[in-house]
């Protein structure tokens, strides 16, 4: 093999190698809280475990179609246009 060329492989490994390895310092830095609205699955997850902490779970059960946001009929501007 060409020496240059396996210089050359070293140097692409070692520039992927350092990429990765600042993903990985900035992961375990941390970047803070994450900004916005939480999705709506995780805010009912969170509720839920601050329910169950406290003893006021509910029994599990299917979500029927109402409770998951689909099937009722929209009222409003958004429905009339």
């Amino acid at each position: 093999m060409d020496v240059m060329k396996i210089l050359n492989d070293l140097r692409q490994e070692r520039e992927i190698i350092e990429e990765a390895i600042i993903t990985l310092e900035r992961l375990a830095r941390g970047q803070g809280k994450r900004r916005g609205r939480p999705p709506a699955w995780m805010a009912a997850l969170r509720d839920r475990e601050k329910l169950e902490a406290a003893g006021e779970a509910e029994p599990a059960e299917a979500a029927t179609p109402a409770k998951r946001g689909r099937g009722a009929k929209k009222t409003g501007k958004a429905s009339e246009e």
